[in-house]
């Protein structure tokens, strides 16, 4: 799977754009506010046909414009096809892929994977368990794509057993008919726990051995921490049923894996709470290329890497080991930048240089 190009038509700030990824690496520079961080956004948006910064699609069109529009072209075994995400507000959007439209662009089996660095996902690594919880589910179903559903089934059981909660606080529903829905959630909780598990197994060494490529001295530790201690449906199940008393006086079922934690940490302490900045930063670079190591090997390619504002804050050895981690896994990667010299290895002859002016974008040899 590669991704050959991207067209954009009144997104953000391009009227109309295009332009097209290296084989390998491409390096958008430009100044601040250039339209950089569109051009990796408008990547994201064709792929997964959704932002990684806003849920307002009015956001996403152009001032003045009715909608945007953006088109991927991939390349797969069987040749090239196009993807196409229109952004209509008070409207949704509408995908279509070779032409045909289809209710959910992440279904389809031409969609490249993707995953994005920017500044404001340090929030997966400062920010509340929520956050990482949510993370893990999607790192899940990108590894296992058939397992997907068990999230989605977890929280509908769950949504019922708290309604069922609020029927019961308010004199209008029966104790009796919560059973069934602890057994529900005892075993689509242990489902859930075990996908979580696994998927936490296959980085979390690699995930410490690219914490310290990239610098951060001393151990580091990724760790899935569930809430219980479950090994069985029927165990999950009693435990929950043991904490009805307290469920009804919250009004909210308090205990399963909606409430388990991704632990990271650096020399024992939680990088949430005692990590510096940088030290977060280079943690969330470190999950999100052991991830996509591990999506190489199940899914047979490197998703397609979107790196934006990422080598201001590093100094050279650390940049220079980003881009060598980068090249030894493969696949594509797209880096924005404000200074092409902060790349090392980007006059390379095979690296894809866009320069981006006032919300244009021009392939350029090397810049002046």
């Amino acid at each position: 799977m590669r991704v050959i190009g991207v067209r954009l038509r009144d997104f953000r700030c391009y009227a109309r754009g295009e332009a097209t990824l290296g084989e390998r690496l491409t390096v958008v520079w430009g100044p601040n506010g250039a339209g950089k961080s569109n051009l990796l956004e408008a990547l994201y948006v064709g792929a997964t046909a959704r932002s990684p910064l806003t849920a307002n699609d009015r956001e996403l069109v152009r001032f003045g414009a009715p909608a945007a529009q953006v088109r991927l072209t991939t390349e797969t075994e069987d040749g090239r096809h196009e993807l196409s995400v229109g952004l209509v507000p008070g409207d949704g959007k509408h995908a279509r892929v070779d032409g045909v439209a289809v209710q959910r662009l992440l279904d389809c089996p031409h969609r490249p994977l993707v995953s994005v660095f920017i500044p404001e996902r340090l929030e997966l690594i400062k920010g509340p368990p929520a956050l990482r919880r949510s993370h893990l589910d999607s790192f899940v179903c990108a590894l296992w794509p058939a397992r997907a559903g068990a999230r989605r089934a977890y929280g509908q059981a769950l949504a019922q057993r708290n309604a069922l909660l609020g029927r019961i606080r308010s004199g209008a529903g029966s104790r009796g008919a919560l059973g069934a829905w602890d057994e529900q959630l005892g075993r689509l909780g242990i489902a859930l726990m075990g996908d979580r598990a696994r998927a936490v197994e296959e980085i979390s060494q690699r995930f410490c051995a690219l914490c310290a490529r990239l610098g951060i001295d001393g151990d580091a530790e990724l760790a899935y921490r569930p809430r219980s201690r479950a090994a069985s449906a029927q165990q999950l199940a009693s435990e929950v049923a043991e904490r009805l008393e307290l469920d009804l006086e919250r009004g909210f079922t308090g205990h399963g894996p909606h409430r388990d934690e991704l632990l990271v940490s650096h020399g024992g302490r939680e990088l949430r709470i005692y990590g510096s900045q940088g030290q977060q930063r280079l943690a969330l670079l470190a999950l999100l290329l052991a991830e996509r190591e591990a999506l190489a090997r199940w899914r047979g390619t490197p998703p397609l890497m979107l790196l934006d504002d990422v080598m201001s804050e590093l100094d050279g050895a650390r940049r220079a080991a980003l881009v060598q981690v980068l090249e030894e896994a493969g696949g594509q990667a797209v880096i924005a930048t404000t200074d092409l010299d902060q790349v090392p290895g980007s006059e390379a002859a095979d690296v894809r240089r866009l320069a981006v002016r006032g919300g244009s974008v021009i392939c350029e040899a090397r810049a002046a």
